[in-house]
């Protein structure tokens, strides 16, 4: 049986996982949008839609560059998972 330590330790190393991966396109997006609204303040253009088209192709641009070390560091973290899962299994016996 899996021990509560050993769920908490997945559950940790999947949480951070999550946010490394993340951290890219939410910071991409974050800067973008700080830029527009920024824009938008000192021309007085407050169209709401003026926001979404840089962000979106922003973060389709930190997509491309940066979704192979995102599919890398989920596979590694996968691979790591299925690695252990042999001594998941026999922590409690």
């Amino acid at each position: 049986m899996i021990t509560e330590e050993v769920v908490l330790d997945i559950a940790r190393d999947a949480i951070f996982t999550i946010i490394m991966v993340s951290a890219p396109l939410l910071l991409v997006s974050l800067i973008v949008g700080l830029i527009v609204s920024i824009f938008q303040t000192v021309t007085s253009i407050q169209e709401q839609t003026l926001t979404f088209v840089p962000k979106i192709l922003a973060v389709f641009i930190a997509l491309i560059l940066c979704g192979s070390w995102m599919m890398n560091t989920l596979v590694a973290f996968i691979t790591r998972i299925w690695t252990n899962f042999s001594y998941y299994l026999s922590i409690g016996k």
